[in-house]
């Protein structure tokens, strides 16, 4: 069985966006990181991807990701309410709106990932699955730029029921990317 991996670019002082939820200086350049070899192996070994609802709506056009999206497998959208109208789909990747809770999500991505691993997008999403214990492995990639104010990936955790253990790095240009394993 694939692991569930969790984890996100992050500036150097902690943030995954700024305070106007923008990402852009976290990737500089989306072409050269998609060839990088960690995204790359990520890609090869991802199955399922579980992304929150606010991830997934970043996307300003929600049939984009039939065509565009790095993961081409099955997405399972935590959600309180699924669109009315289903998004297009592509021949490998497929949308499930997920609104009975994160466990129900990643249960779903498991079984539709089989021995792959499921990738989490998002940060209440990754907080959610820390929090439930359900995050095997934190991959983090750092890039050295402030960003002040914004979103903090590692608010709302319990940190005493977290334990990191590294097991990777990878560095491509400015990028650094950090792997953890989840010790239970």
């Amino acid at each position: 069985m694939g692991k569930v991996i969790g984890g996100m670019t992050l500036s150097l002082d902690g943030f995954a966006s700024d305070s106007h939820g923008d990402v852009g200086r976290l990737y500089p350049d989306l072409g050269a990181l998609a060839q990088t070899e960690m995204l790359q192996e990520e890609i090869r070994t991802t199955g399922a991807v579980v992304l929150g609802r606010n991830s997934y709506d970043m996307a300003a056009d929600p049939d984009w990701y039939a065509d565009n999206y790095e993961y081409q497998v099955p997405l399972f959208v935590l959600t309180h309410h699924a669109p009315e109208k289903k998004p297009r789909e592509s021949e490998k990747l497929t949308i499930t709106f997920v609104t009975d809770g994160v466990e129900s999500a990643v249960a779903r991505a498991r079984a539709a990932a089989g021995d792959k691993n499921v990738m989490l997008i998002g940060a209440s999403t990754n907080q959610q699955c820390i929090n439930a214990g359900l995050c095997d492995e934190l991959h983090i990639g750092i890039m050295p730029i402030l960003l002040g104010p914004g979103l903090r990936l590692f608010e709302h955790i319990d940190i005493a029921r977290v334990t990191l253990e590294k097991i990777r790095i990878f560095e491509s240009g400015a990028r650094t990317d950090i792997w953890f394993r989840v010790v239970r």
